[in-house]
């Protein structure tokens, strides 16, 4: 009798908690961390859009690309350095926008199949990234 509001109370509060991690990792993280940071949060709100996109909620569904969106724009987009990035920065500038036409697209014809290409385009970047974190670290501690 009681299952559906513990269920309910459980999955208000795990959302509550992964924004307190996220919120008290941030001052004590590195830049590398930050970016790995932006990375998960990409695809944690896509997989959040996946799941009210198939319940059919609309609201839930456009918050979550609306966050991936802000992600993409404000977090990984921005922060590319053209200047020296040269052709790489081209390459991830590239990408991130045609990830965010892709997000677009997908929140007005609810289009899973265009989230999955957005998270299989960002993984091998999510998955470089995480692999030079030591190295990133060490130069970090170096500096």
């Amino acid at each position: 009798m009681f299952a559906p509001a513990a269920v309910y109370s459980a999955n208000a509060f795990a959302g509550t908690y992964r924004q307190i991690g996220v919120e008290t990792g941030v001052p004590n993280a590195s830049p590398h961390q930050l970016v790995t940071m932006l990375f998960d949060g990409f695809n944690d709100a896509v997989a959040q859009a996946r799941v009210a996109m198939q319940q059919g909620k609309i609201e839930p569904k456009g918050k979550a690309i609306v966050r991936a969106v802000r992600i993409v724009e404000e977090g990984l987009l921005a922060n590319l350095d053209v200047d020296a990035g040269g052709k790489i920065a081209d390459d991830l500038m590239a990408l991130y926008s045609y990830v965010t036409r892709r997000l677009t697209h997908a929140n007005m014809h609810n289009d899973t199949a265009a989230l999955d290409e957005c998270v299989r385009l960002m993984e091998p970047l999510r998955s470089a990234w995480v692999a030079i974190g030591p190295g990133a670290a060490a130069a970090t501690k170096a500096q």
